[in-house]
């Protein structure tokens, strides 16, 4: 009986030992996962930043073409107007 208690003395401190290294594991995997999720968020924010500065940038880039243009186009009417001698 003394071996059979040892033993079960045994597979229970085993049992603690695995219940303990599981529920570290799920708690470091929920962790892993939070960081990651953490992690996308950051990129996905740098990500958006730069959406939002490039609209920005194409917006000044087309007032400036629309400018240009307005441009170009007084100059071809003002070289069509003047009369060539």
């Amino acid at each position: 009986m003394d071996h059979f208690n040892r033993l079960v003395s045994e597979q229970m401190v085993t049992m603690e030992k695995l219940l303990y290294l599981q529920a570290e594991l799920e708690r470091c995997q929920q962790i892993e996962e939070e960081l990651q999720n953490l992690q996308n968020e950051t990129n996905l924010e740098s990500i958006q930043n730069d959406i939002q500065s490039m609209k920005k940038e194409l917006k000044e880039i087309q007032l400036i073409f629309e400018k240009q243009t307005e441009e170009v186009i007084n100059s071809y009417r003002e070289m069509n107007l003047t009369p060539s001698l």
